[in-house]
């Protein structure tokens, strides 16, 4: 990663109703309403850590039983068998043989069933706990635990492999991923805690994923190894990474306390969607969506988040408004089939995090550019990316496809809550922003000077509208330079947050 709007408006009873539904006011000075409770029923749904469901004490009918005493009974039962059949762990800790290589590959469409107290533990010596391309592999109340997974590389469907489901499972204290991800994939109601790198990193080497589900999980205190410590810059932390992956559905998940982001789209994602979700206390951003398309963020209760990052940015005097929600070369593009033509934020409840909400674009980041960090990537509105070269580069189409756009974002009907004795801040922990950097580099780019920057802040149909803000908030428009309070944010030539109330009262 690289730290680097349709005019219409909501009729005014759709905004009282949208208002409402977010726990927002509508007339400035009046008391705070209770932040929705949908967000907060999320929560509750999925802290599973703590309690985690139990599986069948029983061997179903016609399953096979894995003991535990028997070291590598798992592996050697799942070769033994055909496609399709269910395996039932007992109680205990199953292993593996001492070799690190060592892991289950199943069969397609086999199921594994964990009794109450069935552990899978690597003991720090096997690398991969489940492999293999079989498709349509079940893995049910099942914790796996202590493997040592390498970096990027995951424990759980290591080659990501399409269909599996992934449901009441703990997946924990593991190096690298906790879980991969391949198309289809469904993981529900398990917790994914304190693994090395990531909980889930749903990348596919050469094919995008498509149909992911991700819900009703308990996502926590991942990445343990501190990367972006061992390897700066290397944007390979968080809860959850996405890579190209086209069409997911993330609800219902709370996503907590996760060193550095705690959910992170990166590189040609397309037609998300993020809602009802709890994303909180998380050291970096509750989300960043990066040089990816079409998503809807609705209903989702965001608090307490960047807190460590954005206040290291503070302390070495950093006017990038790093931030909590942070849409990096991202926004809507019709081109690309998918649920919505844009990015539509709404609903939301942010309380209390380091900044808001920043649109960012980098105006030399584009296709063979050096500056462009996910080196090798191309839009996906460029078919031969060799083309985005000069002298072609410079003029339509290739000027506006070579180019990932933060672009026909929608931000309307949330509540923004700072209270700054909270967060235990004084400055730059108070801004939204829309903003691109001066064009520089390399020396053949088109985008060079202030085109992007004027362009992401005038031209690319960004809209913020009818939203609530209670505290003290600042906005950033064109570049780190422009501070503005509400009214000149609101004034020509930017005419942002039409419809919108602002107290600057610490409101609740």
């Amino acid at each position: 990663m690289v730290i680097k709007s349709r005019n219409w408006a909501l009729p005014a009873a759709a905004l009282a109703l949208a208002l409402l539904a977010t726990g927002c006011v509508s007339t400035p000075g009046a008391p705070a309403a209770e932040p929705t409770v949908a967000p907060s029923t999320s929560v509750a749904r999925a802290r599973v850590c703590a309690k985690p469901a139990a599986g069948p004490a029983k061997a179903p009918a016609g399953a096979v039983t894995v003991d535990p005493a028997v070291v590598g009974d798992l592996a050697a039962k799942t070769r033994s068998n055909p496609p399709n059949t269910t395996f039932w762990l007992r109680p205990g800790k199953h292993r593996l043989e001492r070799d690190r290589y060592s892991q289950v590959i199943p069969k397609k469409g086999n199921r594994y069933l964990g009794a109450p107290g069935a552990v899978f533990d690597g003991r720090k010596i096997n690398q991969y706990a489940f492999g293999g391309t079989a498709h349509n592999v079940t893995i049910r109340y099942l914790t796996v635990q202590g493997f040592v997974a390498p970096q990027n590389e995951g424990v759980v469907n290591h080659d990501s492999a399409d269909g599996w489901v992934i449901e009441h499972a703990t997946i924990q204290h593991n190096s690298g991923a906790g879980l991969m991800a391949g198309a289809r994939q469904r993981v529900r109601a398990s917790c994914l805690r304190g693994n090395g790198q990531y909980g889930m990193n749903a990348y596919k080497a050469g094919d995008p994923i498509r149909g992911l589900v991700v819900e009703g999980n308990e996502i926590v205190a991942n990445n343990t190894d501190d990367w972006e410590r061992r390897k700066p810059g290397c944007g390979c932390t968080g809860g959850v990474k996405f890579w190209a992956v086209n069409g997911a559905d993330v609800r219902g998940n709370w996503v907590h306390d996760n060193r550095g982001s705690g959910l992170w789209a990166d590189t040609n994602n397309n037609d998300f969607r993020i809602e009802d979700n709890v994303l909180e206390a998380n050291d970096g951003a509750a989300l960043i969506y990066e040089t990816s398309y079409n998503a809807v963020i609705r209903k989702n209760t965001i608090r307490r988040n960047n807190w460590v990052e954005g206040r290291r940015y503070a302390d070495r005097d950093d006017s990038f408004p790093l931030a909590t929600i942070y849409l990096s070369e991202s926004g809507g593009e019709p081109r690309i089939r998918a649920r919505t033509d844009k990015i539509e934020f709404y609903r939301n409840v942010l309380e209390n995090n380091w900044n808001g909400i920043t649109l960012w674009e980098n105006a030399d980041r584009f296709c063979n550019s050096p500056a462009n960090t996910s080196s090798g990537d191309c839009t996906l509105l460029a078919r031969r990316p060799e083309r985005c070269a000069r002298p072609a580069i410079a003029t339509a189409p290739l000027y506006a496809d070579c180019r990932w756009k933060t672009q026909r974002v929608d931000i309307h009907g949330n509540r923004f809550v700072l209270d700054k004795s909270i967060v235990d801040c004084t400055v730059k922990c108070d801004r939204m922003a829309m903003l691109a950097n001066y064009g520089t580099y390399p020396d053949w780019s088109p985008y060079q000077g202030e085109r992007v920057a004027e362009a992401i802040t005038r031209k690319q149909h960004n809209r913020w509208h009818d939203n609530v803000y209670l505290g003290p908030w600042k906005f950033v428009a064109h570049d780190p330079s422009r501070i503005l309070d509400s009214g000149q944010w609101q004034g020509t030539p930017y005419q942002q947050d039409a419809g919108s109330t602002f107290d600057p009262r610490t409101g609740g």
